[in-house]
């Protein structure tokens, strides 16, 4: 039997593989599993493809399906650096590398949605930072043994999910958490956390916050303005009308998940219908969702940071 387990590192995190087919994972020590589920019988949708064409492509396993999620309390970490170790460690493992891709190189919101995911808050995905990878035990023209790894960072924390799925009696996971805490990537910020102009923003990372918008608190009741953010926005999809955008919302961490996104999810419409009705955006241009909780960017332990998980992030789709 394989014991469900899982990952995490940063560096040279030390990964023992026995000779046969097993693998053994070491995590840092302060590695935390949050959940842990698993069937027998079900059968797991496993992503072998981006996000294209409005779809995900996936190949079904079925068998014993077995999820966790582990957290890592340690802030300065990129996607990469949680993934780059499990991924090797796999790879000596003796499994093959079906998909290996990174947030909007994987599709971004559309991907991370049409992929299974742990809910929270035993697994948080950031839309704009994550790392997802699909390894299959190769096996003929059709792998009886999938597992996935999907690895997210905040500004405090980082998450991993890993879902093995199929005949998974022929090895078997170990994890330890016994490795020394990986080295931090030092986060350095311009002052009051703006980098440069919205444009220069939206064109060199894809997404912006809207940080100047002002909301009743527990409402998705959009101030009066005007906003500078929102007439940057603007101007900025006139002068590059092929661009298709979506607008996300975000909230704290107050309140259930359910509530979170659908308040996060009015509070994006609310600046799409604004723009629209203010600056005559075309509406087919403009998708709008709502993310709760789900992708913090600081602590919700106190108010500073509660206030700046609370936003309305834009980010570009496409330009076609």
């Amino acid at each position: 039997m394989i014991r469900s387990g899982s990952l995490f590192a940063c560096a040279m995190w030390l990964a023992v593989v026995q000779p046969a087919a097993a693998l053994e994972i070491s995590l840092p020590t302060n590695a935390r599993q949050t959940v842990e589920r698993n069937t027998d019988p079900d059968s797991y949708a496993a992503p072998v493809g981006v996000f294209a064409e409005g779809q995900v492509a996936r190949i079904i396993i079925e068998g014993d399906v077995r999820r966790t999620a582990w957290r890592l309390d340690s802030p300065g970490l990129t996607p990469l650096q949680v993934m780059r170790p499990i991924r090797a460690q796999l790879i000596a493992a003796g499994f093959d590398l079906a998909l290996d891709c990174a947030a909007a190189d994987c599709g971004g919101f559309d991907f991370r949605f049409a992929t299974e995911t742990l809910p929270g808050p035993n697994m948080y995905v950031n839309i704009r930072a994550f790392h997802f990878v699909t390894a299959m035990r190769p096996d003929g023209d059709s792998p009886d043994e999938v597992i996935t790894v999907l690895a997210s960072t905040s500004a405090t924390s980082a998450y991993v999910q890993i879902i093995q799925a199929g005949k998974l009696s022929d090895g078997s996971v170990a994890v330890a958490t016994n490795t020394d805490l990986p080295i931090k990537t030092p986060q350095v910020l311009p002052p009051n956390g703006v980098v440069g102009d919205l444009s220069d923003q939206l064109l060199s990372t894809g997404h912006a916050v809207l940080t100047d918008l002002d909301y009743a608190t527990g409402t998705s009741d959009l101030g009066p303005g005007p906003f500078a953010s929102l007439n940057k926005l603007a101007d900025f999809l006139k002068a590059q009308p092929t661009v298709q955008i979506a607008l996300v919302g975000h909230t704290d961490s107050v309140g259930g998940l359910d509530g979170n996104i659908a308040l996060s999810r009015r509070r994006a419409q609310s600046v799409r219908d604004r723009l629209i009705a203010t600056y005559s955006v075309d509406a087919d241009r403009m998708d709008a969702q709502g993310m709760g909780y789900l992708a913090p960017v600081a602590s919700n332990l106190d108010a500073i940071g509660r206030e700046a998980n609370r936003r309305v992030e834009v980010i570009i789709l496409s330009a076609e």
